[in-house]
This record gives C-alpha cells, structure tokens and sequence, in this order.
C-alpha cells in the first residue's frame, strides 16, 4: 500500500524516538511492499522558536492531507513559563482540536518479566489489560478561562453529542474485548458529571444492551487502579480525569516508556503519540525509551491503515526485547535509544544482514528538521 504519514518529532526526546519510528517503518516497508511518503513538520516548542507559533498553519495543513501522523512530544524548560501567552502546549491542544481528534486511546498491559518493576505489587498485575478512552477536546481544557491577579476562573463545559460519540466508541470496543465499560465521573459533585452519567446509560441501554456498565467517582476510580486493575477492561472518562488517571495507569507497566496512545476522530487522520513527553532530562543522551514509540507505531499501522499483520509483529518484536532483556534503563537494561530500537527492527527482520538495519534510515532527499519546509 502507499501512505502518506507526518512526523512531528517536538521537542525533548521527541526527535529521537522519531528517527527511529521511521527506520522501523523503512524496515517494514521493504518487508512487505508498502510505500510510506513522511513529511516532517514543526510542532510545540521548535516551531515557537522557528516560526513564533506552537502550530504553524502549514503543519496543520499537512496533518490533514495525511493518512496518519506520529508524535514525538512537545514542551521542555525552555518553554516551561506557566505565564507565557505562547506554550508548546497549545501547539497539541491546538491539533486535536483543528482535526477533530476527541477521542484518546491508551492500552494498559503489564507485561509479565517487568511485574517487578512496577510499584504495584505482583499478584495484582495478573490479567491487567485495560484500555482508558479519554475525551479529547472538551471540558476545562477547552473551555473559558479567565485569569486576574487574585481570582481566576476556568470553566467545564459537555454538550450531549460530545459526550456520545466518546462513549459509543468506547462502547464499541468494550463490545470487542471482555462487553465490560467502566465510566468515571464525579457526579456526586460536578452538573457536567450528572450529564456524562444520564447520557452514558442512556446511551449503553439504547445501542449496546450486551455489554455491562458501571459508574465509578474518580477518587474511587484512581484508588482501584491500583487495588484491583485486572477489573476494569475499558474505562471512558472526560479530559481532565482522563488525563490524571492514563498517568496513574501507565505505573502498572513499570515504566512510562511503554505505553502508547492514539487520538481518533470521525473523519481524518489518527494521531499516534508515546504517552511519556519530551524527558529533557533525557534529551541527547541515548537513553530514552523507544518502545511506547514502537508500539505507537504499531497502533498507526492498525487503526489508520489497516495494516493488523505488519502492527502484530511490531507488537511481538518489541515482546520479545522485553522477554529477553533487550531493553534501556528504566527497565534494568543495557541499551540505548538507538540499540533498543535496533533489537525491535533486528528481531522483524529475523538477522542483521541488512544493514540498513543497524540505524536510522537516512534520506538524501529529505530535509533535516530544522530546515524543514514549513508554510
């Protein structure tokens, strides 16, 4: 197949783990046929210090022409001012909203030779496999805010349909793994929250009678996360708690560096992102974790492209770095960016004869980021 895919590399680690994306994709490309078109673009803090805005209109434009796009990760101490009228932030908050992106996928599996390495204790992270869809494009983040010396103000604003079509596309893939679907709210409290719940079951009771659902306040979502994981299968949520709770889900893995995201809409390109950020402390030091990237890649080939065979062995290749210890140093591993990221391709391409498979894939014809043409 031929595909057309943006990479917006960022900030931070963000460059880092995308050149090796990319390889792994060259990778898969010779293998099986296919032809990726990439088109880098500026995003976050390196398109403010570029071009003075955290999205530029021509990265826009290119996402929308795409059939998918890879993120690196945006922000970094540079940019970190809290006052600032101009935030790398709002560079992603920008994208979601410019493509319709309201959804947010987040998988949660331990792996079983990392149960270690997760503060949670062992026995409890038996069966964990969950998967947080988190609304993308409402609530605090999106709405008024107001901001004076000593009062400042932020207003939580859902309309029915935005909170529908979330649920129902958590409800579809309930349907598709155990017909469980956990929502969490705080409607003991929030008018917003008393809506997500009477439209949720609402909803559930009308379209998808054979799955069960359950209604969780958020204090007591976060406390069973970790008490008992293995309970939930799918957990759909607004953006403020959604994003709290994938940050407190992601320690049942062990490590920040695993986990994967994708933001889908209903039309358009998806957005595939490691859910870790720009790690500056990290940043050119060879030491940041490739595989939430890898797998981030994976979720792209699958849900944007249709390509489920090609994403299963990324997902098996990195697998089996995990399994025999081919892995970077959050997870007791020897390896760097670039020699983790070499197992995964080394691993999809069954020996390193190719060469081109040592490292990144380098491309006379592509423009390095920095001079990268953005409109």
């Amino acid at each position: 197949m031929r595909a057309t895919i943006t990479l917006l590399p960022g900030d931070g680690i963000g460059p880092e783990i995308m050149a090796e994306a990319e390889a792994l994709l060259d990778v898969l490309a010779r293998q099986h046929g296919h032809t990726f078109e990439f088109h880098r673009r500026l995003i976050g803090g390196a398109a403010i210090d570029a071009l003075g805005q955290p999205l530029p209109s021509g990265t826009l434009a290119a996402c929308r022409q795409s059939d998918a796009i890879l993120l690196g990760a945006v922000g970094g101490p540079k940019w970190d001012d809290p006052d600032a009228s101009i935030r790398p932030e709002q560079g992603l908050l920008q994208l979601r909203q410019g493509l319709g992106l309201y959804a947010n996928l987040r998988p949660v599996k331990p792996h079983p030779s990392l149960h270690d390495a997760s503060p949670v204790r062992a026995e409890r992270l038996h069966d964990v496999d969950l998967v947080v869809v988190r609304e993308l494009t409402g609530g605090l983040y999106f709405g008024r805010k107001l901001e004076f010396r000593d009062t400042a103000e932020d207003v939580c604003r859902y309309t029915r349909v935005e909170i529908e079509r979330v649920v129902r596309r958590a409800a579809y893939l309930a349907r598709t793994r155990r017909g469980r679907l956990t929502l969490v709210d705080k409607a003991n409290v929030l008018a917003t929250s008393r809506l997500w719940r009477s439209v949720t079951r609402e909803l559930v009771k009308r379209e998808f009678p054979d799955i069960t659902l359950e209604t969780l306040l958020v204090d007591a979502a976060a406390m069973h996360l970790i008490s008992r994981p293995a309970h939930f299968d799918v957990i759909v949520t607004e953006n403020l708690f959604g994003d709290i709770l994938t940050d407190e889900a992601s320690m049942l893995t062990g490590s920040l560096g695993l986990l994967p995201s994708a933001s889908l809409g209903d039309d358009g390109p998806g957005l595939y992102e490691p859910i870790h950020g720009s790690a500056p402390d990290l940043a050119g030091h060879d030491r940041a974790n490739p595989f939430a990237m890898c797998l981030s890649v994976a979720m792209m080939l699958e849900q944007s492209l249709g390509l489920v065979e090609e994403a299963r062995r990324v997902d098996a290749a990195v697998r089996e770095c995990i399994d025999n210890g081919e892995t970077t140093f959050d997870l007791g591993g020897p390896l760097g960016t670039r020699a983790a990221a070499a197992a995964v391709r080394k691993r999809l391409a069954g020996s390193m004869a190719d060469g081109a498979l040592e490292g990144p894939v380098h491309h006379p014809d592509r423009a390095p980021l920095a001079a990268a043409r953005v409109s």
